[in-house]
């Protein structure tokens, strides 16, 4: 099987099999999946419905080299080494290069190494104080919240700033469940996903399985169509350079695509978690029957409700609700597009990790009120590049990202707040005329 006159018939489970990149590269569709870590070839076909990060997160990397995302996503290598052994058939042959099609060896062997360097300074460890102290804030500020109407009336203003203090709350606690989803804050990690699930269900009233296995997808193929669930818009924009044209071509016109950048404000900030995120999160447990994370979620409904329906009965705790959900939504959308919505949006290119995540990041500046609006999120480019890094450390590790950047001319860039909001709206109105240009000439 494929060639350099080394291969055996592999057996499964047994690891006898040589193989060239050829050959593993034909086994990537969804019922035949290989792929490579450190240079020995794995057949996950059967066990990809098991992964605990979600089939597709692995499957999108069938028939390629997943050294790299294998080192970022798990934090305890040897001990995942006891799930892949059985599903171990071979090795690379030695002729085989230890990276597929045209990923650059010298940028992998450099960020690995930088990798290795932040784990020996120590900046993976997470202080759980600092997110305690974060999570006391929420608390508060859901306190605050009910305590303003409870003792200051239910006029108009105190419902404003209600809703205001309730969406803040919702806001950081997504930042909180983000950090939680992550990484390892607790030394058991049975405490680090109790209290993953305590902060997005408990104070967001959402799925952490069902974040899980779409943030992964997020961070291992950043901005690829069909593999990033975080730029499947349903046709309702089209983004980056690429896509408008295919469909300008295709005359594809789903929505008036060139005036997407102003029917963005009707449908992007204020409908994404009102509408889709709770449709789409209680459909997903519903349908999967994940009856833990939906009792979970259930907790935070009643807890709302038993504190503001004697303050606003039934309907006008619903009103109010909906509302902070809206103001959230927001906030949501603006930090986290800021970041993604004006770089590469593209099909799968297949290359090497730093290059696939600087291509698809940037990042905004440092400030003590950057910091905490976007959960430290500003530091984006830190944070895909070391998803298992805790987020009060991204600002020591940029200086050295920022290094490795220069030195294999990879931009790093760097953006102001308000730049990265207008960027926004700048990138869906390029891709809008790109649209128009296809459809109308081509």
């Amino acid at each position: 099987m494929g060639g350099g006159g080394q291969q055996t018939e592999p057996v499964s489970g047994k690891g006898t099999g040589f193989f060239t990149w050829e050959e593993v590269q034909k086994h990537s569709n969804r019922n035949d999946q290989w792929l490579v870590v450190k240079r020995k070839v794995y057949n996950v076909t059967n066990w990809a419905k098991r992964h605990p990060g979600g089939f597709r997160v692995i499957s999108h990397y069938a028939g390629e080299d997943a050294t790299e995302v294998f080192a970022a996503f798990h934090p305890d290598q040897d001990f995942v080494q006891k799930f892949l052994k059985p599903l171990h058939i071979g090795e690379l042959a030695a002729t085989e290069p230890s990276q597929d099609r045209e990923k650059n060896d010298s940028i992998i062997k450099d960020f690995d190494s930088l990798r290795v360097q932040t784990e020996k300074e120590g900046l993976f460890k997470a202080k759980p104080l600092f997110f305690l102290l974060h999570l006391g804030h929420i608390i508060l500020l859901e306190a605050l919240a009910w305590l303003s109407v409870c003792y200051w009336g239910t006029s108009w203003t105190m419902t404003f700033l209600c809703a205001t203090l309730l969406a803040t709350a919702q806001a950081q606690a997504g930042w909180l469940q983000h950090d939680f989803g992550h990484l390892s804050v607790f030394r058991k990690s049975k405490w680090n996903h109790l209290v993953h699930k305590f902060v997005i269900g408990h104070l967001k009233g959402a799925s952490a399985n069902w974040w899980n296995h779409r943030h992964f997808q997020h961070h291992a193929k950043p901005n690829i169509f069909r593999k990033d669930p975080d730029i499947n818009v349903m046709d309702v924009f089209v983004l980056g350079n690429t896509q408008p044209v295919e469909y300008g071509i295709k005359k594809i016109k789903k929505m008036p695509y060139n005036r997407q950048h102003e029917y963005f404000f009707l449908l992007g900030p204020p409908l994404l978690i009102p509408v889709f995120y709770n449709f789409n999160i209680f459909y997903t447990m519903i349908t999967r029957r994940d009856w833990v994370d939906l009792s979970w979620a259930m907790t935070y409904y009643f807890r709302y409700y038993f504190c503001f329906v004697p303050l606003y009965g039934f309907w006008g705790s619903f009103a109010l609700q909906l509302f902070a959900r809206f103001l959230e939504s927001h906030w949501f959308v603006w930090v986290t597009q800021m970041n993604h919505l004006p770089m590469e949006m593209e099909h799968e290119k297949r290359q090497d990790w730093m290059t696939t995540q600087l291509v698809s990041t940037c990042n905004v500046e440092q400030s003590f009120f950057n910091d905490w609006f976007s959960g430290h999120l500003n530091f984006q480019i830190e944070h895909h590049l070391f998803p298992r890094m805790p987020r009060h450390n991204y600002h020591l590790v940029a200086p050295q990202v920022r290094a490795l950047c220069e030195k294999h001319g990879i931009p790093y860039e760097m953006k102001s707040l308000w730049r990265g909001m207008v960027d926004v709206v700048r990138s869906l109105k390029k891709s809008g005329d790109l649209w128009l240009d296809a459809y109308l000439h081509k």
